[in-house]
């Protein structure tokens, strides 16, 4: 029986190892500022729930139980500003990435549509329309997305650029969407870090975006940034009623189920703002630390107005900085992982712990 194996790209992170193996050789120790992941504890509040959870002995509902629907449903109108979602409006997902992947299957897109997503993105999206032989395109005018377009994709605050969507351009996106009868789905999973504001940034799902309609968009959200829950997957996806339910239906027939303690977990997760604000300063605090100091080894910073990650460019090959800084034992991540082209910047995470980002400075100090 023949078969034609996927046609993915090479997964990017593999050529980073020969740097990472290089920084780690550093005599004084590695820091490791590429990965986005959370390094401050789970809080206690979150893991108490998810242990007296435990007894999961029956299956759990694909679509979430009716208290953690609930809560997604009342942190969009505390946190968002948006409070005219109702349960049959929301979904819990498996963490945030496998529906990023798998989105354009579970709305049956294939060969011949249109994906599009930012010009600097997260690469899931393209590996999404690859998963089902769509076309992926990079762009970040909606006057320019073809008639063939299906779904397209924006991510505000994006990863990895920290740039951020104001409502007037969302409204412009959804409008040129709906014009194409596309689905357009915002990524917002790092909403809460806003380095700018003293709010949340935008959603989609905002009234002044949607103007009353929420016919064709999704707003997508992650708990692993905010409260530290990388390792439980727990996101949803929240918007339209038509749509969530074509999500729903597929995903009950694959068995996409985030376990039940995890669910229980997330009601905790999004009814507690303390443990988000603390979180949000202690990110504050390193990237105060982070950015003189790059600046000062001459860096130049762009966007990274909220979320993770400092997007810095020392007018040169991208690659040719992550060398430097791998020599220095520091890794950061070369702008061409995310379409940049030419690639000058690289992404440097804000996800190390106070120390580590005390010993990074000290060691970009001799670059000055």
């Amino acid at each position: 029986m023949s078969r034609t194996p996927l046609e993915l790209p090479d997964f990017p992170w593999d050529s980073l190892v020969p740097f990472a193996d290089r920084a780690r050789s550093h005599p004084d120790g590695f820091i490791d500022l590429s990965v986005g992941s959370p390094v401050d504890p789970t809080p206690q509040i979150i893991r108490e729930s998810l242990a007296a959870a435990t007894d999961a002995h029956a299956y759990p509902q694909t679509s979430g139980s009716p208290a953690l629907r609930e809560a997604i449903v009342d942190w969009y109108a505390r946190r968002r500003g948006v409070d005219d979602l109702s349960p049959a409006n929301v979904l819990p997902t498996i963490g945030s990435k496998e529906l990023v992947a798998l989105l354009p299957m579970l709305f049956g897109l294939g060969k011949g549509d249109v994906v599009v997503h930012p010009s600097v993105a997260y690469p899931t999206y393209a590996i999404g329309a690859a998963l089902v032989g769509a076309t992926a395109l990079a762009s970040d005018e909606p006057e320019e997305w073809p008639a063939e377009t299906r779904l397209v994709w924006l991510n505000s605050p994006g990863n990895p650029d920290g740039r951020v969507l104001d409502v007037d351009f969302l409204r412009r996106a959804v409008a040129r969407a709906r014009e194409l009868g596309a689905v357009i789905v915002s990524d917002e999973c790092y909403a809460e870090l806003n380095w700018v504001g003293p709010d949340p940034t935008p959603s989609i799902l905002d009234p002044r975006v949607i103007e009353g309609r929420r016919s064709s968009v999704l707003s997508v959200y992650s708990l692993s940034k905010q409260s530290n829950l990388a390792g439980y997957r727990a996101g949803f996806v929240a918007g339209c009623s038509d749509l969530i339910g074509e999500l729903l239906a597929v995903r009950k027939h694959i068995g996409l189920i985030p376990p039940a303690p995890v669910q229980a977990a997330m009601i905790t997760a999004l009814g507690d703002d303390a443990h988000v604000a603390a979180q949000r300063e202690l990110y504050r605090a390193r990237r105060s630390r982070l950015v003189p100091a790059l600046r000062a080894a001459g860096f130049r910073i762009d966007d990274s107005d909220a979320g993770l990650y400092l997007w810095a460019t020392k007018g040169q090959d991208s690659w040719l900085t992550v060398s430097e800084l791998a020599d220095a034992g520091i890794l950061v991540v070369p702008g061409t992982f995310y379409g940049e082209n030419p690639a000058e910047h690289v992404r440097i995470a804000l996800t190390a712990s106070d120390a580590a980002i005390s010993e990074a400075v000290a060691r970009l100090d001799l670059f000055a």
